[in-house]
């Protein structure tokens, strides 16, 4: 029953996850749209941070080394939403924005003793503006106005596998298929009224490895060091475009429908990432990440805009009582973190960086379960008032589900 009760959660959240996704910030007018950047189970509550985190019962999206770890006769599934409140702030203007999105769904299972497998979907960039831009008109003191929305973004669907290879080594191996599209439409506000909208589809595979090694034990203090690359990668673009025209009388004309063209492709950097994890006397477990990835390796195209190298820092903390286990509070798992990026894109030669803070719950869903309700708040800004940009300051709550079961076991038969 629980098999069956699983595999329907497992569809229903995908139903649920191509029907929520949805994001307003100006920023994702560029590139692929904007970065999703949530974890699984507690991960978000911990800066992001995960390239070493060694957990038996829940799912790291972030290091596929960790499936070495698993439990045979386990299986994992979960999934999450989050919600954001946030405020879009220029030097003169100020409005505020609120959505919510199905985060993410993932399982994972052994294979065989010390081999698991994980499969899992997540949206890997967000894209949603509303633009408007006055334009002069050549030979003229009028102006006039067009109009920039953009809906959509790109999945991410990954099939990923760890074996433990030695006592204290784990290996991974992540492929991700990477598919979607953005939607932008122009409308141009004259004496007439032209609206041009391309549908423009990106798809490719990205490869990622990653490694966990855990040091021997010293004083109660055990030490595991993390590592990941992701290869450069590739992704073909195509577009679809369909224009009309409204002129003062009424009348409508279509310029184009439908006519498919050709986009450049759109080339992912190398990155690689380093994370070390410290568990105290088995109640305090410490974590710092560090990711590198080499944006200016690639030979992206933007108008006064460039890409630059970037790089993310995090540090998660998390405590739960070692002691007297049978209270449901000495379960609960405790959590803070913090995370800086420099971001990947400059405008008007400042880059767009971002932070958030972070702190969650871990709440057993029973006495003997290891399932788990994960609970995370953040506060973050991203952009900068400077050179007329736009400041946005964030609030969000994610909620994810974690839940832990039994998965081919043999009935018998007396």
């Amino acid at each position: 029953m629980l098999k069956k009760n699983l595999v329907l959660l497992f569809i229903a959240s995908i139903s649920s996850f191509f029907s929520q996704n949805n994001t307003n910030t100006p920023y994702s007018l560029f590139g692929l749209g904007v970065e999703n950047k949530t974890g699984t189970a507690g991960l978000t509550a911990l800066g992001n941070t995960g390239i070493a985190q060694k957990n038996l019962f829940e799912i790291n999206i972030f290091n596929p080394a960790n499936l070495g770890n698993m439990i045979q006769g386990s299986f994992l599934y979960e999934f999450g939403i989050n919600g954001i409140y946030a405020t879009l702030k220029t030097n003169t203007l100020s409005e505020t924005t609120n959505n919510g999105n199905f985060s993410h769904v993932a399982i994972a299972f052994p294979i065989k003793h010390n081999w698991g497998m994980g499969i899992g979907l997540l949206p890997y960039t967000k894209t949603g503006y509303n633009v408007d831009i006055e334009n002069a008109i050549e030979g003229s003191t009028d102006t006039y106005i067009t109009r920039i929305t953009g809906t959509g973004g790109l999945n991410k669907f990954y099939i990923s596998s760890g074996i433990k290879a030695l006592k204290n080594l784990s290996l991974g191996v992540d492929f991700s298929f990477l598919f979607g599209a953005i939607n932008q439409e122009n409308q141009l506000f004259t004496d007439s009224y032209v609206a041009i909208s391309d549908q423009n589809s990106y798809g490719g595979v990205q490869l990622k490895t990653g490694f966990q090694y855990t040091f021997p034990s010293l004083k109660g203090i055990k030490t595991t060091l993390g590592g990941t690359l992701e290869l450069p990668t590739s992704l073909r673009g195509s577009q679809i475009r369909s224009s009309y025209k409204t002129s003062s009388n009424g009348t409508s004309i279509t310029i184009e429908e439908e006519v498919e063209n050709e986009l450049d492709n759109f080339e992912l950097p190398t990155a690689y990432g380093l994370g070390f994890t410290t568990v105290l006397n088995k109640s305090f477990t410490s974590s710092f990440d560090y990711k590198k990835l080499f944006w200016s390796d690639t030979s992206q195209k933007l108008n006064n805009e460039r890409y630059t190298n970037q790089s993310i820092y995090a540090f998660g903390l998390e405590y739960e009582a070692s002691k007297n286990k049978i209270n449901y509070f000495n379960n609960v798992k405790y959590r803070i973190g913090a995370n800086y990026n420099t971001g990947f894109l400059q405008i008007s030669n400042q880059q767009i960086k971002s932070y958030f803070l972070s702190a969650g719950l871990g709440l057993p869903l029973g006495k003997h379960t290891r399932s788990n309700l994960n609970i995370s708040y953040s506060y973050g800004k991203e952009g900068t008032l400077e050179h007329k940009l736009i400041e946005e300051n964030f609030h969000k709550i994610t909620l994810n589900l974690n839940f832990v079961g039994k998965w081919f076991d043999k009935r018998k038969i007396d």
